[in-house]
């Protein structure tokens, strides 16, 4: 599956517009039965919400965003309310260079009536060959088990940038999860003393919000690398086997995308584009800076 780029020469006529390409049977099958589809764009750091619409061929959106029968002859992304094209958009999270694209490849998975867009690869119209975009699976997820390679390439720019400031945020780290931690928790500690692990976290990239303890514990912010910064959930757990997903959300008009931070990461089935954030798991990786 790709989109097409088009309109490249006369911009003043409404600007790029994208056209979809080789749809597969699922998915041209469900644009073709809703007529416009909410999309949600994958981004170096998982999804974001987005205001573009898939469209269909015989549909068009009206002057409200409201599916209406129409006659434009192609599956399209319309940009809704958003202020840019998707390609922009695409442009703006992987931090790609200037110049009209030719195709921009992508995967679309279909979760909760709305399109997971995920670029996979792109070529710009003055360029020959196609490069491809790197994709990552759980990006923000740091456990004993799996390590994000986005997580990795972080510590690593912020230690070149500050020299031993991992060592330190990850010591403090694994002087705060000892509490929490059944050989050595401290009796009566609250989950919330999890949030003393935000200064060392914010130097890492990863900024905790207010501790409002409704809906979701934290609204956080995420710097890494050069990426512009990502804003998602996160809710605050001794344990992750103690998560349980609202199902319904946090809000109607909201993905299904947060993080977990926890001291210990016990949960045997995280639903999908649910991270975590284990403690424990920056702990017990200390060891791989103390012997450079």
């Amino acid at each position: 599956m790709h989109l097409q780029q088009t309109k490249r020469g006369s911009r003043e006529t409404g600007g790029p517009q994208y056209y979809f390409h080789d749809l597969s049977g699922p998915v041209k099958l469900y644009l073709r039965q809703k007529g416009a589809v909410r999309v949600a764009l994958i981004t170096p750091y998982g999804a974001t919400k987005s205001d573009y619409f898939a469209v269909s061929a015989n549909h068009k959106l009206d002057a409200k965003g409201k599916s209406v029968a129409g006659q434009v002859g192609h599956d399209r992304i319309q940009q809704g309310r958003a202020s840019e094209s998707i390609g922009e958009a695409i442009r703006f999270w992987y931090k790609l260079s200037t110049g009209d694209f030719e195709r921009i490849d992508l995967d679309v998975e279909i979760r909760e009536d709305i399109f997971y867009l995920t670029p996979l690869a792109f070529k710009f119209a003055k360029d020959n060959k196609k490069k491809v975009i790197s994709r990552i699976d759980k990006p923000l997820s740091f456990t004993r088990d799996y390590v994000s390679p986005l997580w990795i390439r972080q510590l690593y720019y912020v230690e070149k940038q500050k020299p031993r400031m991992v060592l330190w945020c990850l010591n403090e780290i694994c002087r705060i999860v000892q509490a929490h931690k059944n050989e050595t928790q401290l009796p009566h500690i609250q989950e919330a003393d999890i949030l003393r692990a935000s200064g060392p976290l914010k130097h890492l990239g990863m900024q905790l919000g207010g501790y409002v303890g409704k809906g979701y514990d934290c609204l956080t912010e995420f710097t890494f690398l050069d990426y512009p910064a990502y804003s998602i959930p996160v809710e605050i757990k001794r344990n992750s086997s103690g998560f349980k997903y609202q199902q319904k959300k946090y809000g109607k008009d909201e993905l299904s995308r947060a993080i977990v931070l926890c001291a210990v990461h016990r949960h045997k089935q995280m639903p999908p584009h649910i991270d975590v954030i284990e403690l424990d798991a920056l702990c017990h990786y200390l060891k791989n800076f103390q012997a450079k």
